[in-house]
This record gives C-alpha cells, structure tokens and sequence, in this order.
C-alpha cells in the first residue's frame, strides 16, 4: 500500500475521464488534495504508525471518486436537488468495478476504505458493527473533509460549490427549522434547507459534527468561522446571523477548553 502509487494511478484516470480545466472538476481536484493534507495533520496529531497513515491518505484521495461523475453528468453537487449520492457511486466504482485494484493491491485494506468512503459524507456515523480500525478512519476522514469544506468555502466560487449565488446568500432569510437545529448545535439534513441562507448556515453547521479536538485547533488556528460568517453581507437576516455567530464561537471555546 504506497499513496504516491495511488497518487499517480488517480490523476491519470482524472486526465484519461475528465476536462480537468472545468471549474467544477478542478474545484474537486483541489478539495481533494487539500483533505488529503488534513488527513495527514489528523494522523500527526493522533500519532499514528506508517501503515495507518498511509492508509489514511489513500481514503483522503479516493473519499470524492464518485463527485467528478456527479460534476460531468449533473453540473451541480448539490444531491437534495439531483438525488446523486456521490458516496455511493463512488463505492460503486471503486468496489464494484473493481477499480479499487488500480490503487490498493492488498485486499485486506478493502473494508476499511469501503466503510470510510462510503459514510464520509453521511449525517450521522453509525459505528456499529465497525471494528476500531475501521471506525478510527470513518473519523479521520469525516474530519478531514468538513475542515476542507471550511477552506474552501471562505474562498472558492460559492455558485461552484453550491449552484446559489451572492445574493441568494445576502437576501433571504434562515428558516425556523435551520435555525433551531443550529442552535441546538447539530449538523444540519440537506433536505431542510429552503432558503440561500439555510444552505450557507448548513456549510458553517460543520462546525458541530467535528470529532478530534485537533480539527477544532486547526480550524481555531485558521479563523475559519470568522471568515464564514464575515464573507457575505446579510442584508435581510444579520440579527440572526450575530446570533448564530456567538452560539457558533462558543461551541467552539468549549471544544478547545475540554
């Protein structure tokens, strides 16, 4: 099991598949090598060995497989409004088309990626029937991947991201439900998001289903909750907002304090 093997294999089948110069595939290409950094933070800080480092960074680089599909064939990764689990077809490409073999020649290591990519992007990891391994790297990788989602939204394209605009964001409101299920400081279902807002309080929401206290340093670190909520100007809703704001920065002083 060696990530440079794999490295090599992933960005030729990007180069063989896709237009890598479409702002949607190099916004995912970009995503995935920066939660591959964030793995490796994650493995530094819980002190792991060679073998589960390695391992980690190998599910970082394939965890989003199944986006660069979703970006051809739908032009959005919003899945409340195409019904396009990327997990899924990732699972399906890898695992049932056998293309796992093309980076992983150890089948023993195949539960362990097939689980961690499989729940990186579900709302609530369901440990049961997981060995520790396997529940060690279902985390890594959750983590991995919502402190990049911070990166990249207080500074990628906001309609690339989310198929929303500027003003989408700045004119509505957040609703009743959004707004409750953010106070109560949980994560929040794509599928009560109605508004703009809604969607951009669902992004900063991450912030609530982190599980290592180094991914509250390292977004601590990289003033990323500033940044989230200072990036646009609420115009319809800003009472709200300082509201969310504080509850969202105290949540955070008490991860870092435990």
């Amino acid at each position: 099991m060696n990530y440079e093997s794999a490295k090599k294999y992933f960005e030729k089948f990007l180069n063989d598949s896709f237009d890598i110069s479409d702002e949607k595939i190099s916004h995912k290409i970009n995503h995935t090598y920066n939660v591959v950094e964030n793995a490796k933070y994650l493995c530094e800080y819980l002190n792991l060995d060679k073998e589960n480092i390695e391992l980690a960074l190998i599910i970082a680089l394939l965890h989003d497989i199944g986006r660069f599909d979703q970006a051809k064939e739908m032009k959005t990764f919003r899945e409340d409004i195409t019904n396009f689990d990327h997990a899924t077809i990732g699972v399906k490409l890898l695992f049932e088309r056998g293309e796992i073999k093309n980076y992983v020649e150890d089948e023993s290591y195949y539960p362990i990626i097939k689980k961690a990519i499989a729940n990186h992007s579900k709302y609530i990891l369901d440990e049961k029937d997981m060995t520790d391994k396997e529940i060690l790297h279902c985390k890594i990788i959750r983590d991995a991947d919502k402190i990049d989602s911070f990166r990249a939204k207080t500074v990628d394209d906001i309609y690339t991201m989310a198929n929303i605009t500027k003003e989408d964001i700045e004119n509505s409101k957040v609703t009743e439900k959004v707004y409750n299920t953010f106070k109560e400081h949980k994560t929040i279902f794509s599928k009560d998001r109605q508004t703009g807002l809604d969607i951009w309080v669902s992004y900063i929401a991450f912030i609530y289903g982190l599980e290592f206290k180094g991914s509250y340093e390292l977004i601590n670190k990289k003033n990323y909750l500033n940044k989230l909520f200072n990036r646009f100007e609420y115009k319809v809703d800003s009472l709200t907002m300082n509201e969310l704001k504080e509850c969202a920065f105290e949540y955070l002083d008490n991860k870092l304090n435990q």
